[in-house]
């Protein structure tokens, strides 16, 4: 059991490294170009399934683009885009969930999930 304890540890810290790496990684929004497409990367096409408005050529999506650089170059903010977005489309116009209010649930809930796994796995090893 010690050597899988151990393998076990070990692939849970390349999974946080992994993890860190991604969040490290990620484009910044410096630019006002790098700021759009990110924007438009984040945003579902209203007409399409699973495409974000970056990937669509379809005219609901050509909408949601323009409105978004419009945004930018009147200078709000990322989040003000979004839930203009958001109130005009409604929630489901985001690729990713909210990470407020219900939507959080979706991000902590499996977090809440692998914790208690491994306590309950941590508890039965100690038993044995």
């Amino acid at each position: 059991m010690t050597k899988f304890l151990r393998s076990f540890w070990l692939w849970l810290a390349a999974a946080i490294v992994v993890i860190v790496v991604a969040f490290v990684a990620a484009p910044s929004a410096s630019s006002t170009q790098q700021r759009i497409n990110h924007l438009e990367s984040l945003v579902k096409c209203p007409a399409c399934e699973d495409l974000s408005v970056a990937e669509s050529n379809a005219t609901s999506a050509i909408a949601v683009r323009h409105e978004i650089v419009l945004k930018v170059q009147q200078g709000e903010s990322d989040t003000a885009i979004l839930t203009s977005l958001e109130d005009s489309y409604g929630t489901s116009i985001l690729l990713s969930p909210s990470t407020s209010g219900i939507g959080s649930l979706l991000w902590v809930l499996p977090v809440i999930v692998v914790i208690v796994g491994v306590g309950a796995y941590l508890r039965l090893v100690r038993r044995k």
